[in-house]
């Protein structure tokens, strides 16, 4: 498709050419979705740039919307799978991207559907995500193979910094997403960028995905551990994990937290992701 054929032209693009389009096709924004259009055509190229797809690489896309971002993937040469929940958005795709080589749509919950029934390694996950479900896509793919090799996410900037957050800010979110990934906030996107504008602004979020280290069994001890950490993750980790791990006595605890060199006063939001994994080793098997 010839970029703007279709009156989305990127170098025009903006929030009164989005909201032109939307009344004419009759797809207003649906709030109970998060529905909010990327409306920049800067921070669209940027988006583009950062995810550095190259021809014939498979893609996946979590709610294409109208397509903006899609198009741009098909451009780029990317082998896009394409996955909406709205059978309005769905429908207009499949009439907009008609005569598009390159495009799979899948139409359905992102959520209800297996990673390996839609995508085969290697792939990226490049989306202007719904907000409302930042954190269960990130544990979705991430949780089962086959894993993206990298994702490129338009996410709330909050929950951004959040997962990207370093030791002394981290949650039981950024904790997951960092075992998984090297991740960093690559620009910060206003609401103003939107159309419908949000009312909060956005981020990037690029991760690298690595290796897993750990088999299965002891991933599922590790996040026992790690949540039941951050249930109280203002008080001193000693306390915290002595209330919450039921079963491991107080004693195992303190000894576990002297041979991993971690302070029995610290608090769980201080943690690394390294320091949790030698706490796990040292403190399996977990009842």
């Amino acid at each position: 498709m010839a970029q703007g054929a279709d009156g989305l032209d990127p170098v025009h693009l903006g929030p009164e050419t989005v909201e032109r389009y939307l009344r004419l096709h009759r797809l207003g924004a649906r709030k109970s979705l998060s529905q909010n259009h990327l409306a920049d055509g800067g921070v669209l190229a940027q988006i583009v740039d950062v995810a550095g797809v190259t021809s014939g690489e498979r893609v996946v896309e979590v709610g294409p919307g109208i397509g903006i971002l899609t198009s741009q993937l098909l451009d780029a040469g990317a082998l896009v799978t394409a996955v909406e929940l709205d059978d309005r958005l769905a429908d207009h795709l499949r009439t907009r991207f008609a005569e598009v080589a390159g495009l799979t749509l899948v139409e359905g919950d992102f959520l209800d559907i297996e990673i390996g029934d839609m995508a085969e390694a290697p792939w990226a996950l490049v989306a202007n995500v719904p907000y409302h479900i930042s954190s269960p896509i990130l544990h979705h793919v991430l949780g089962d193979e086959p894993r993206p090799a990298r994702f490129v996410l338009m996410v709330q900037k909050e929950v951004a910094e959040r997962i990207a957050a370093p030791p002394g800010g981290m949650s039981y979110l950024s904790v997951y997403v960092q075992y998984h990934a090297d991740v960093h906030v690559a620009l910060t996107v206003p609401a103003r960028a939107f159309e419908p504008a949000p009312q909060v602004d956005s981020a990037i979020l690029v991760g690298e995905t690595r290796s897993r280290r750990l088999e299965e069994t002891a991933e599922d001890e590790l996040w026992r551990l790690v949540q039941a950490g951050f249930r109280e993750r203002r008080k001193m980790i000693h306390n915290v994990l002595a209330r919450q791990l039921a079963g491991v006595e107080r004693e195992r605890i303190d000894a576990a937290l002297a041979d991993c060199a971690i302070a029995p006063d610290r608090r769980p939001q201080t943690l690394t992701v390294d320091e949790w994994l030698a706490l796990r080793a040292t403190l399996s098997p977990l009842p």
